[in-house]
């Protein structure tokens, strides 16, 4: 978990997005959640592997995201894979609505984050990436290692 100077402190980070598609354009976003789940949270007990977002009747759900329970909750814990609101303004969940409908984009959080005392969410609207791509990116980050390590050999 890094912390850097800001204030922010990195909970989850979803890898296996950055991994399918392209992030076009990343908005940070607020996220409704109950006591417990913030506590679940602090723990670092989340999930934003399998996790999507959606419009519904103007607004912006997060779904799939994995909570655990809070282990000390009992009866105050809720499902950890119920769908959680997220926190934007109006216009701002209609344009990336029209995004979406019209150039065939997704909407997937990167990143679960604190900033301060509140819970950030990260999100991201991409287009997915063939697998010709993903072997690019592959093929690519295995070069950038192989200079990283003949560099660090020649100035030792």
């Amino acid at each position: 978990m890094a912390i850097d100077k800001k204030g922010t402190k990195q909970i989850a980070d979803n890898r296996k997005a950055r991994h399918d598609y392209f992030v076009l354009e990343t908005i940070e976003c607020g996220i409704e959640l109950v006591g417990t789940e913030v506590k679940a949270i602090r723990s670092g007990s989340v999930n934003l592997k399998d996790s999507w977002c959606s419009v519904e009747n103007g607004e912006m759900w997060v779904k799939g995201m994995h909570i655990s329970p809070y282990e000390h909750g009992n009866i105050f814990n809720r499902d950890p894979r119920r769908e959680r609101r997220l926190l934007l303004h109006k216009r701002e969940i209609m344009r990336l609505f029209g995004k979406v409908r019209q150039e065939g984009l997704a909407l997937v959080p990167l990143a679960l984050y604190f900033k301060g005392s509140r819970v950030k969410m990260a999100l991201g609207l991409c287009k997915g990436k063939k697998l010709h791509d993903k072997r690019e990116d592959m093929a690519r980050r295995a070069a950038d290692r192989e200079i990283e390590r003949t560099l660090k050999d020649r100035n030792s």
